[in-house]
């Protein structure tokens, strides 16, 4: 829960996590739903919880992604570390690795803004036990060669943001949290009054 690393190399983090398959039909332009893999399909079963209302308009900016070692997924490095690989130093997924982005010290910002976290009590993405993580997916028997609990253990993600935000109160700052009960990543998307009414109501306050 305090952030540290599996690895030093921040390995399973970054580029190398992105599905080539996903990245391809990304680049091909593909708006259907025939694999698992396509945008589309991956919007609907891990983005949101609920079907959007007008999904089209969202896959086709989904489909205005550029691609490549210097856009998504980036570029990635090999690691004596499982799963084999870890961030690199250019592209989107690389800029969340805990190597080049972190948090952990974000009590000692002057001043401290009020802060909002809304999410979604079914998100897949930023969760515990998230399906966007390779350590818990090989926890579970979905990716091969998991060294165990010992030496890989999932990333409790939900559980990290909340510690470091309670820092960041016990510092002074004032934090909120809102839990959008079967919302999933996306709740502005999905709940878009919950969200603007959470939001408004953070900045009447502030």
């Amino acid at each position: 829960m305090d952030g540290r690393l599996n690895s030093p190399d921040g390995a399973g983090s970054g580029a190398g996590g992105a599905a080539p398959e996903f990245v391809r039909l990304l680049s091909e332009g593909d708006a259907g739903a025939e694999s698992p893999f396509a945008p589309r399909s991956v919007l609907d079963s891990a983005y949101v919880s609920e079907p959007l209302a007008e999904p089209d308009r969202y896959v086709a900016a989904m489909l205005t992604t550029r691609t490549g070692d210097d856009h998504y997924p980036g570029d990635s490095r090999t690691s004596e570390a499982w799963p084999g690989f870890g961030p690199g130093e250019r592209g989107v997924l690389n800029s969340m690795a805990p190597t080049h982005f972190r948090i952990d010290d974000l009590e000692l910002v002057e001043p401290k803004p009020p802060i909002l976290w809304i999410r979604g009590s079914a998100d897949v993405i930023v969760s515990d036990t998230s399906l966007f993580d390779l350590a818990h997916l090989g926890a579970i028997g979905a990716v091969p060669g998991w060294p165990g609990a010992d030496t890989c253990p999932a990333q409790p993600m939900v559980a990290q943001t909340r510690a470091v935000l309670d820092r960041y109160a016990a510092a002074g700052g004032r934090v909120r949290e809102v839990v959008v009960e079967g919302a999933g990543h996306s709740v502005q998307l999905e709940r878009p009054k919950e969200f603007l009414a959470a939001l408004v109501e953070t900045l009447d306050e502030a």
